[in-house]
């Protein structure tokens, strides 16, 4: 569906596609074709060339496929991000995997998305992040955020008492969405700085992954009254 003139004159959106299947990076610049306020700059079809072109084209969108042939998608949001923080990502899924979306907040991605969602649903997020705001995908939402309600591990200690104010700082940091080198601008820190209290806040809590950290944390913050999505 055609995007209505605005009349402002402003530039279009400018989208990577990034997908290991043809057939689907196709079918994807087909759709966004059709709208006036989106041009698609660029595809790509591994994690190492999204982050290439990403570096190359500069672009507003990353819409970016999870599982690719040579490793993930959500890392290539990671790197992507860290190198550009303006750009937005959407990752796109054939799967309502609550793991992946835990790990894609966690990778600054701005939207997640099912492969079989409507054409101008795809258009509308595009739009939405790039101007500035967050879309989840409805279906996986609601779990997620039950989830993240439920009382942790019932052992009656506090699995955030070992870590330090700082880390705290950028735990939160950390389950608002943000990158290692967003925090270190907000925290005044060196990103390689950052990089250490991550893994140091990982192992006090006894994770392996961004996505389980934030979780807890927002487990804590749920006690506390204040949890709420992140918008």
């Amino acid at each position: 569906m055609a995007a209505e003139a605005d009349g402002t004159g402003a530039a279009p959106i400018r989208v990577l596609l990034v997908d290991d299947h043809e057939v689907v990076r196709v079918g994807l610049k087909s759709l966004l074709g059709g709208s006036a306020d989106v041009t698609v700059i660029g595809e790509a079809a591994t994690a190492a060339d999204a982050v290439r072109a990403a570096q190359r084209l500069r672009p507003d969108v990353v819409v970016l496929d999870v599982r690719l042939p040579d490793g993930s998608g959500i890392e290539a949001c990671r790197d992507i991000r860290a190198d550009r923080p303006e750009t937005r990502v959407i990752m796109l899924t054939s799967y309502a995997d609550d793991e992946a979306l835990f790990a894609a907040i966690m990778a600054g991605a701005a939207g997640y998305l099912l492969k079989q969602a409507r054409g101008r649903d795809l258009v509308q997020a595009i739009r939405t992040v790039h101007d500035g705001g967050s879309l989840l995908d409805p279906e996986v939402t609601g779990r997620v955020l039950q989830r993240l309600r439920q009382p942790g591990g019932g052992n009656g200690t506090d699995p955030l008492a070992e870590l330090t104010e700082r880390e705290r700082r950028i735990l939160d940091l950390m389950a608002d969405g943000r990158t290692n080198q967003q925090i270190a601008r907000v925290v005044y820190l060196g990103e390689t700085t950052v990089k250490h209290h991550v893994s140091a806040i990982l192992r006090k809590l006894q994770v392996t992954r961004r996505s389980e950290a934030a979780a807890i944390w927002a487990r804590s913050q749920a006690g506390a009254g204040a949890f709420g999505p992140h918008t």
